[in-house]
């Protein structure tokens, strides 16, 4: 696997739990507001970091870790996946994987096989956004097969959305809300902007607290819950 970055500790990827996260190189979005450019533009990749040595870490943090969140770039274009992820639940952990749902294949064996314990799924817009958005063509298909998947998996799960204003107005994230009607969890992420590799991003003004609570309280009428995080 091509591991970009280990973040030793985390707070906040996996819910309510003391974990590690897992970058991986690589990414077939070219999202604008992307905050980890380094691991999707290869000209800005940095060394790769030996697969033996993450393992030999959470074997080290055994009992002071409880989970792992194998994130990116994006996860599912990794071929050997389900092997890393497998080591991982090996060592005892609970496995939390991030994707944005363009891998419906790799994503269904992951959940077949039972090697993640969360799931989480960027949602980028409406469907007909996506190619504004992710800036490149996206197989809808895909996208619509991996919320199907994801939401009848029976493992816990979140789809999340970063909100950025010029890309997405009130009424495409309720586009969204009607799509994944009755989801167990709809997060909605403000564009935090930080290095990020479309400079027009920055200059937005982002949607306000009280915008972003007045459209969560709104999305509840399609999902039982939505938090602004």
């Amino acid at each position: 696997m091509k591991i970009g970055g280990l973040q030793r500790v985390s707070l906040i990827d996996y819910p309510g739990k003391i974990g590690a996260v897992i970058f991986t190189q690589g990414c077939n979005f070219r999202c604008g507001y992307c905050h980890n450019p380094e691991l999707v533009y290869p000209d800005r990749y940095g060394p790769v970091i030996p697969e033996e040595d993450v393992l030999s870490f959470l074997d080290k943090r055994r009992g002071k870790l409880e989970a792992v969140t194998v994130t990116g770039g994006e996860p599912t274009l990794q071929p050997d996946l389900e092997r890393v992820l497998e080591e991982i639940k090996k060592r005892g952990y609970l496995t939390k994987l991030d994707t944005n749902g363009s891998k419906p294949d790799v994503l269904e064996k992951v959940i077949r096989r039972r090697l993640a314990d969360y799931l989480a799924m960027d949602i980028k817009g409406p469907l007909k956004k996506y190619r504004h958005i992710a800036s490149v063509r996206v197989d809808i298909s895909h996208i619509k097969r991996s919320m199907e998947l994801i939401m009848a998996s029976g493992i816990p799960y979140e789809f999340r959305t970063t909100v950025v204003r010029s890309q997405l107005a009130p009424r495409d994230l309720n586009a969204v809300a009607k799509r994944i009607r009755h989801a167990r969890l709809y997060v909605l992420q403000p564009c935090v902007p930080l290095k990020l590799p479309d400079r027009r991003v920055p200059s937005e003004t982002p949607y306000t607290p009280e915008e972003l609570s007045a459209i969560r309280a709104n999305l509840e009428k399609e999902c039982p819950r939505v938090i602004v995080r």
